[in-house]
């Protein structure tokens, strides 16, 4: 095989001044030309052009992001919301039947006199040491509350 002598040339770099730039994105803003022929004209990247329609632009601006997903992502996201929404209704519930017995307990303890919060201290530790001996001292008035 015969070596051919070919000689590569790497196409020399470009440089547009800002002015030429306002003046396509101007013509792009005002329909005379589209990014297409902007590209082909003066052979540059469609990535090029839109740079120059994001900087230079007083109309034309960069969107917002828009997540795509499928189906099934965006159904699991919803059920998913949903639980969510329904685990903190419940906590909330929660909260607010703890602090009306704790507020029932305050009451009850005023009206008898009796630190009630001590006493069922005290009945869960003698339960505590029960469960351990199987024997159960209690010391004092022992109130037993059941809630339906």
């Amino acid at each position: 095989m015969a070596k051919t002598n070919v000689k590569l040339s790497l196409k020399p770099r470009r440089i547009f001044s800002e002015k030429l730039k306002r003046k396509i994105v101007k013509d792009i803003e005002q329909g005379k030309v589209n990014v297409t022929g902007v590209c082909r004209e003066y052979e540059v990247s469609n990535v090029s052009v839109y740079v120059w329609l994001k900087k230079f632009s007083s109309h034309l601006h960069s969107s917002s992001t828009l997540v795509m997903q499928m189906d099934s992502e965006q159904y699991r996201t919803k059920e998913l919301e949903k639980k969510v929404a329904e685990l903190e209704a419940a906590l909330g519930r929660k909260q607010l039947e703890i602090e009306y017995l704790n507020k029932l307990i305050d009451i009850a303890s005023r009206d008898l006199a009796v630190d009630l919060k001590k006493i069922s201290i005290r009945v869960h530790q003698v339960v505590s040491a029960e469960q351990r001996t199987k024997k159960i001292y209690l010391e004092g008035p022992v109130c037993i509350f059941s809630r339906k």
